[in-house]
């Protein structure tokens, strides 16, 4: 319990009591003594119940085994992280220890972060490596071909580094015919990610390029970090044309790389991939020129041999007895065609002949040749058959062998 002197700076009798501090005064207390006793301390413990207020500040709780420290990360500090936080990470913390007086509490007010047994940019690289092969952004099946021969090229790069000079003299060494396009960006620092990705976005809109060369010479991990940003990945991912990265050295791999169609191991390299050899294109033209040259040569020996064969034959000496053999042989064929055609002709004389007779056995005349007549009505032609057709006084024609017969029925019986 605390106490306040008198006016006149003795202690109070005890007649009077103690006097009674406010709830203020004793939390304005220990907030001097805490910060005062912990302007800056390192605290080792893992991260539980993280929330991220809509502010940008994130709030969060320290723990070990034994005890709980509340913490928080104001928007400022947590935007310059480079990995993502979440519940069970183990960190180390450091910052002063102050009171929060509306509620009481005391917590710990992080001014940097960094994971347990991982460095800050070690656990980012991870962390956004997972994030982006889950999405499948490094899948081998949609990675692109490179052209053959590009109709043109874009650079990105820094316009004053080491390696936009390699990439520019192998380009001209192999290829000189494929024009190149810079595009400068820098290639470090926190400038660095939105402009290259910037970069890549505008290459769609550059008319006939059809490959891009990304990259820089090599470094630290901080000074690679611009190609291990989620903005660089996506508008690698999203570029119209495929993508050689190239950065840094053949040790450094970097997210761009993953996401990349081709990685390069280093920026020489990939302008040896972007374009071919000219003088080994035209060392092989000239071997295929060779190998046409003496397919040609072989195929005139043969041909030159073939026709020596062919004068050494008989044909070529007596040519007139091939004739008079072709022409025996057209005799022969002639004759059995005229054959042919006399057997056609005289069985389909036959098969006329028998159609003919069948025909004219069915036929009405013939009946009427036998000695049956056909009786019809004069007016309309109607064959009787039934005497009730042909009442009394109907006009009638008889049908004969020879001539017909004009009648008028009298009257009729029914059988």
């Amino acid at each position: 319990m605390a106490t306040r002197r008198g006016s006149s700076g003795e202690p109070p009798t005890e007649n009077r009591g103690p006097t009674p501090l406010s709830v203020t005064q004793v939390t304005r207390f220990i907030k001097a003594t805490l910060e005062e006793s912990f302007p800056r301390v390192l605290v080792q413990g893992e991260i539980s119940n993280l929330q991220r207020a809509s502010s940008g500040h994130v709030y969060l709780t320290l723990k070990d085994s034994q005890a709980q420290l509340r913490a928080v990360l104001w928007r400022s500090t947590a935007a310059r992280l480079r990995f993502d936080l979440h519940d069970g990470l183990a960190v180390v913390a450091t910052g002063p220890i102050e009171v929060y007086e509306p509620r009481g509490y005391y917590q710990l007010t992080i001014e940097s972060l960094v994971p347990q047994g991982l460095g800050a940019l070690e656990l980012a690289f991870r962390q956004l490596y997972e994030r982006l092969k889950l999405e499948g952004l490094f899948d081998e099946g949609r990675k692109r071909p490179l052209p053959a021969i590009p109709t043109r090229i874009a650079l990105i790069t820094s316009p004053t580094g080491a390696a936009v000079r390699d990439m520019l003299q192998v380009l001209a060494r192999r290829w000189p015919a494929t024009p190149v396009v810079i595009i400068p960006v820098p290639v470090q620092g926190a400038e660095a990610p939105p402009q290259i990705a910037a970069a890549l976005n505008l290459v769609g809109r550059i008319p006939g390029v059809d490959l891009v060369l990304c990259g820089r010479g090599g470094g630290s991990l901080e000074d690679l970090w611009a190609f291990n940003t989620e903005v660089v990945a996506r508008a690698i991912h999203a570029c119209p044309v495929p993508v050689i990265s190239a950065v840094g050295h053949e040790v450094d791999v970097t997210i761009a790389d993953w996401v990349a169609d081709v990685r390069a191991a280093t920026p020489t390299e990939a302008a040896e991939l972007a374009v071919p050899d000219q003088a080994q294109i035209v060392a092989a033209l000239e071997q295929c020129a060779g190998r046409l040259r003496g397919a040609l040569y072989n195929r005139l020996q043969r041909a030159r041999q073939r026709l020596g064969q062919l004068a050494a034959r008989r044909m070529w000496s007596r040519p007139h007895e091939l004739l008079h053999s072709a022409a025996r042989r057209v005799d022969e064929l002639e004759e059995r065609q005229r054959r042919a055609i006399a057997r056609q002709v005289e069985v389909g004389r036959t098969d006329v002949a028998r159609l003919a007779a069948a025909l004219h056995a069915l036929s009405p005349l013939g009946v009427l040749q036998r000695g049956y007549s056909v009786t019809r009505t004069a007016a309309d032609k109607r064959v009787v058959s039934d005497a009730a057709t042909a009442p009394p006084g109907t006009l009638i024609e008889t049908l004969l062998t020879q001539g017909r017969l004009i009648s008028r029925v009298e009257e009729h019986h029914d059988v």
